[in-house]
């Protein structure tokens, strides 16, 4: 089992890098957040996750332990594969994505590709109670207020990402609980 490797990036495709170490190349499939980020020629660690199935040998690369940890509880839910879980963690931070899972939104989830309403209610159903007792146990507990599907899908609307619409809308003051000024304040975040 590969579990980390740390190596120059040769070459990038789609969702996918190639990491040269030691003369051999890695095909590793990275989620579309940390894939932005990266350059050919660049020196990077990666926790991995190894997929074997009959026809295919697959490795997903995580930046972090704390996202290989949610990537392996993701796959514990049926319905969702390694490319639904990378896509989850394509959308968000895992911090995020884990608060918006904890408040039971499924809302966030819908957005991945290849997963539907039903197995992002099976996800937020099964791992709600697993992370708000990790995050317990870790002394993570956020009290951010999340933001709706609603406040979400009206930026979206407008023409901005995922990424943009939740980071503008984390960034919203949490005593503002009324969705149309947290969509006014949200946009003044994003106009800056």
């Amino acid at each position: 089992m590969i579990a980390f490797l740390s190596g120059k990036i040769k070459n990038k495709g789609s969702g996918y890098i190639i990491l040269e170490i030691n003369n051999i190349g890695y095909k590793v499939f990275v989620s579309q957040i940390f894939f932005s980020n990266l350059d050919i020629g660049q020196l990077i660690d990666l926790y991995t996750y190894q997929h074997i199935r009959e026809d295919a040998m697959d490795l997903y690369g995580l930046k972090t332990m704390e996202e290989l940890k949610f990537f392996e509880l993701l796959l514990s839910v049926s319905g969702i594969g390694p490319k639904s879980a990378l896509g989850v963690l394509s959308i968000a931070d895992v911090r995020d994505i884990k608060n918006s899972i904890v408040a039971g939104d499924s809302a966030l989830l819908i957005k991945v590709s290849g997963i539907g309403r039903k197995i992002a209610e099976r996800v937020v159903l099964e791992l709600r109670e697993k992370i708000s007792k990790t995050n317990f146990i870790e002394g993570k507990i956020n009290n951010t207020v999340n933001a709706s599907g609603d406040e979400i899908d009206a930026l979206l609307a407008l023409g901005y990402s995922i990424i943009q619409a939740r980071q503008a809308l984390s960034a919203v003051d949490s005593k503002i609980k009324e969705s149309g000024e947290r969509i006014r304040q949200a946009l003044r975040n994003l106009g800056r």
